[in-house]
């Protein structure tokens, strides 16, 4: 049962990355590895593989966590990305448009193994980052909390294959913003400011500030 509840997807797209280190979204919450995977629609094969895994899942969690019961609706973890978040009704971001949408975690004694196209390690953290491409392993399990059943998505290993535009908005560099010189200027003390062009993200799913 566990294998049919196992899928290696195809090409994704990775959004709010937290694979080297253990994050969490909101204070007093589990630490996790955790990343946004985007399927696109077009890639129907995964998708199917998707719903057969959750499928197995609930039946899992018939025999094993439910008492013998599937719930009339049992919660699943991907959505649509042309819909809205479960969170807050609002409109999933641009980038999720024209996909499926789903989160996957692992606990923070369980980090993910990230391996390039070859097979390596990637040891540079540097090089795994918000909109980058790959594949990823992930289990779909059953589970009961606080007289909810659902089914969630466990992370596993994580293949980076190309990269892509960088999603959240990277830092401009000084010498855009304030011209060549600005590497020459003395430093200026005192109260932090913003910085300009920066902009909050907000995770898909949870609808929650980054």
């Amino acid at each position: 049962m566990d294998n049919l509840c196992n899928v290696t997807t195809g090409r994704v797209r990775f959004s709010f990355v937290h694979l080297y280190k253990p994050y969490a979204y909101q204070p007093g919450q589990e630490e996790k590895y955790q990343v946004t995977v985007l399927v696109p629609k077009s890639d129907v094969d995964t998708k199917a593989r998707i719903d057969a895994a959750i499928e197995a899942a609930k039946q899992k969690g018939i025999s094993e966590k439910w008492n013998g019961v599937c719930p009339p609706i049992v919660s699943t973890p991907v959505y649509d990305g042309d819909g809205v978040r479960p969170s807050d009704g609002m409109a999933f971001g641009p980038e999720c448009k024209g996909h499926w949408v789903f989160t996957a975690s692992a606990k923070a004694d369980y980090p993910p193994e990230i391996v390039d196209a070859m097979g390596n390690p990637i040891i540079n953290q540097s090089e795994v980052y918000s909109g980058m491409y790959g594949r990823v392993n992930v289990t779909f399990f059953p589970y009961m909390f606080g007289g909810k059943k659902g089914i969630g998505c466990g992370l596993g290993p994580v293949q980076k294959l190309e990269d892509g535009e960088v999603l959240g908005g990277s830092m401009p560099k000084a010498s855009a913003v304030f011209g060549t010189g600005a590497t020459n200027a003395q430093p200026v003390t005192g109260a932090s400011q913003p910085v300009a062009g920066s902009a909050q993200r907000i995770n898909p799913i949870t609808g929650l500030p980054m």
